[in-house]
């Protein structure tokens, strides 16, 4: 698989993403009031899926553009926009090659996605090259030790590799790789920690949501089930295990990192 493959893959994985829309709605709000978001700032929101970030940045009047990789979630990201009644330029893009003049925004933002993108340094470049000079970049990851993270470790245990020199996506969410990504381009770093509680039955209730939600797992998935059930039995019982360490009255508990900076 080369780089080309792999975000086609991503494009098309992701495309199921919609119904956990509701799971990432609370932090949006977090990420938007730790980024300083006010009425007249122009922000960007990279990877912005069904645009949960875009538009409670909207409601705050702030003028707000939003890229994602995926038809589908910008359509329904546009949905999303039409009943809030704000005002949103979505664009299809990838996080790579941001389709903006340099220093076009006072904000960027991204709440779970530019991790995703292959190449870190160049999705870091990009969205700073994009941000005027003291301008506010944002945002939201998953830690590697914690849920998120450990799980989608044990998953690309099951998964073909990535292409060579690509780096998992939850080193974003170890504070100091991001602030060595960040480098000398930015100053006042400040890292914050919160948590999503996702309601849940049981832990194998929680997994058939992310089986049929979360990009990297559904071809996963389908691929285990048709050539090598029996791993894919194990692999389902591993993760089941590492999920009721963080599952306590039908509430599983999503730790998360915040990160904040200031373009110098």
């Amino acid at each position: 698989m080369d780089i080309a493959q792999l975000k086609a893959a991503q494009k098309e994985g992701w495309k199921h993403f919609a119904p956990l829309e509701t799971v990432t709605t609370p932090s949006a709000a977090r990420l938007v009031h730790f980024a300083g978001i006010s009425p007249g700032a122009r922000v960007l929101d990279v990877g912005c899926g069904t645009g949960v970030v875009a538009i409670t940045a909207a409601r705050l009047r702030a003028r707000v553009d939003a890229i994602d990789l995926t038809p589908q979630l910008l359509e329904r990201a546009r949905e999303n926009a039409r009943i809030a009644k704000v005002d949103i330029e979505f664009r299809e893009a990838d996080a790579e090659d941001l389709p903006f003049r340099d220093g076009e925004f006072d904000i960027v933002v991204s709440q779970f996605a530019h991790m995703f993108a292959p190449r870190p340094d160049i999705a870091i470049a990009q969205m700073l090259r994009v941000l005027r000079p003291g301008g506010t970049i944002a945002f939201s990851t998953w830690p590697p030790e914690l849920l998120v993270g450990r799980t989608m470790q044990l998953a690309s245990r099951y998964m073909p590799p990535p292409p060579p020199g690509i780096p998992s996506p939850m080193l974003w969410g170890d504070p100091q790789i991001v602030t060595q990504r960040l480098g000398s381009a930015v100053a006042d770093i400040v890292f914050d920690r919160d948590s999503i509680l996702v309601p849940a039955l049981t832990p194998q209730h929680f997994r058939m949501v992310i089986e049929r939600s979360a990009g990297p797992i559904i071809k996963m998935i389908e691929t285990l089930a048709v050539s090598q059930p029996e791993r894919l039995e194990a692999y389902r019982a591993e993760f089941d295990a590492i999920v009721s360490q963080y599952m306590r009255d039908n509430l599983i508990c999503q730790g998360y990192l915040l990160t904040r900076a200031r373009k110098v």
